[in-house]
């Protein structure tokens, strides 16, 4: 059995091989496909040499990311891989090395601290899995209609997987805002937005993985079968394996979605609705009736205008911009001491959601019953499509006028429920007006129900034992010279006020600067003690994503 396992595999490899000379010849541009001079001959024994680049302008773009926060030393080269077999091979290449190399997969490069980053290794880049050798992305993307899932490679982008179920009338359940990612990278976090009080993350609606573990091993795992590999890649912020398939469940799909916006003067009659309306189970009078719930906090006018509040059916740049409109909502801002909040949710309907008559029976009761400040509610009738792509209008804008590609030091936290208006007191009221840059961006607020997170796989959320946990999203944009150093010293202001305060928040898509930092602040003993058993099982020579600076060196 083991020798026609090793022969499967060497044979696999030589299919790959073929792959890419092929793809060699094809292109034009043959310094692509130089061997990278400075890897050992078992890379080139292997044949992944071929797809290798180690030139300066290779390396640089994979040293950078999203945030463009700090430069990350970059890797020593880059791996364009035609198939999955090119990943498992770097990978074992590496394992058997005396001092093995570090390996990061990088996706859109949309980390924010240079996570996918590989300092002195090989950063893999997963778009190319498909492309060479005459594939295409879209022939890793494969929609079962009978089993209602789409099978879709890990480099596939969430905005892809939406166009290809939908063609079969279908859609997944669970989202991130913003769609441009890809599959492989949201798992390896959580993946969440406003769907995932009802639905869980998107780490809480996968059925089957296609994995790759530090060793170099092709799975194919689920709950069922290699469980416990399953439930460690999910969340594991790419510690335990390269996610190169994920099998995502698919509903009939809508096709509409009435999109509100309520505006309130205070975060606890925010708060209040937003936990009456994703208490699905209660059978109170708003409960369940949207389909959609987050929150934004406006610590100033100037943010009602931002790039993330876009209406896709206006040509006004906001939802509250129109100039009588504004004048009121400034007005009203004053009054409230200067924060106000927002409501954000969505009532989905068309094709399988039911028809307008009963959202808009939906949306009067919502508009009756919730308690936002009268005569500040604004109301879009959208497609499903641009409600869920939302965020990508504001994305093109920005890069038309040159910021997009600026600095972004985010900071995302789960927060218990009952210490959100405490937060809510000392950092939205205090901090952040403090601290007020003109910086631009969405700061998040909006809660999730515990019971749709599934706790064995590696995401950390808050640990006291309430039902709901909120999200704050500070999002916001160094656009300015002197802001970046600003916005940095707030984050960390932040976290100290919610340590002296006893706020036990965990950091969501995560950064600490060393293993004690990740150990004491994030996990906590008994996550951690199961995250390095986890780590010891499937990457024990901490080969991969060294860039999260979890472990940097092989485990004892």
């Amino acid at each position: 059995n083991k020798a026609q396992e090793m022969t499967m595999a060497a044979l696999s490899v030589l299919n790959c091989l073929l792959k890419t000379v092929q793809a060699a010849r094809a292109n034009d541009d043959a310094h692509v496909w130089m061997p990278a001079s400075s890897f050992p001959d078992e890379l080139r024994d292997l044949g992944v040499a071929a797809l290798i680049r180690d030139d300066a302008e290779a390396t640089a773009l994979a040293s950078a990311d999203f945030g463009n926060v700090s430069v990350a030393p970059p890797p020593a080269a880059v791996l364009y891989p035609s198939c999955p077999a090119d990943i498992a091979a770097l990978l074992r290449a590496s394992c058997a090395r005396p001092s093995p190399f570090p390996v990061s997969a990088r996706g859109c490069g949309h980390s924010v601290r240079g996570q996918a980053g590989a300092p002195g290794g090989v950063v893999v880049d997963m778009p190319s899995l498909g492309q060479l050798g005459g594939g295409s992305t879209s022939g890793r993307l494969s929609v079962s209609v009978e089993g209602q899932y789409i099978d879709a490679g890990g480099e596939q982008l969430w905005v892809d997987v939406l166009h290809s179920a939908l063609a079969h009338g279908l859609t997944p359940r669970s989202w991130t805002d913003y769609l441009h990612l890809t599959v492989g990278g949201t798992l390896s976090n959580a993946g969440i937005s406003g769907q995932a009080f009802r639905h869980g993350p998107q780490i809480s609606n996968v059925q089957e993985l296609d994995v790759i573990t530090g060793s170099g091993e092709m799975v194919t795992c689920s709950k069922e079968k290699d469980g416990d590999l399953f439930d460690a890649v999910l969340g594991g912020l790419g510690q335990f394996g390269v996610i190169t398939r994920a099998r995502i469940p698919l509903v009939p799909a809508p096709t509409r979605a009435r999109w509100v916006r309520l505006l309130y003067t205070g975060a606890a009659a925010l708060t209040g609705d937003q936990e009456r309306l994703i208490d699905v189970e209660c059978g109170g009078t708003v409960s369940g009736l949207m389909d959609y719930v987050e929150g934004t906090v406006l610590a100033d006018k100037g943010l009602i205008g931002s790039w993330r509040s876009l209406s896709p059916s206006s040509s006004s740049s906001s939802f509250f911009s129109e100039p009588d409109v504004a004048a009121r909502v400034a007005k009203l801002a004053e009054e409230a001491g200067g924060v106000l909040y927002c409501l954000e949710g969505a009532l989905y309907y068309g094709g399988a959601a039911g028809g307008e008559s009963d959202v808009d029976k939906k949306l009067e009761v919502l508009l009756r019953e919730l308690r936002y400040a009268r005569g500040f509610a604004s109301v879009q009738d959208v497609s499903y499509v641009g409600f869920l792509d939302r965020v990508r209008d504001g994305e093109l804008k920005l890069r038309a006028v040159g910021l997009w590609d600026v600095p972004h030091p985010w900071l995302n936290l789960f927060l218990p429920r009952s210490r959100v208006l405490d937060f809510a007191a000392g950092v939205f009221h205090d901090i952040l007006r403090r601290g007020a840059t003109g910086a631009m961006g969405p700061v998040l607020l909006y809660p999730m129900n515990r019971n749709r997170w599934d706790s064995e796989t590696s995401a950390v959320f808050p640990e006291e034992e309430e039902e709901v946990f909120y999200t704050v999203g500070i999002l916001r944009s160094a656009v300015s010279d002197g802001d970046l150093g600003r916005l940095e010293e707030q984050n960390e202001e932040i976290l100290r006020f919610c340590e002296e305060a006893g706020i036990s928040c965990v950091q969501y898509l995560p950064y600490y600067a060393d293993q004690t930092g990740w150990q004491k602040k994030h996990f906590g003993p008994a996550k951690w003690a199961r995250f390095m058993e986890r780590k010891r099982k499937y990457d024990p020579k901490a080969i991969l994503s060294r860039g999260q600076r979890i472990f940097t060196a092989p485990l004892a």
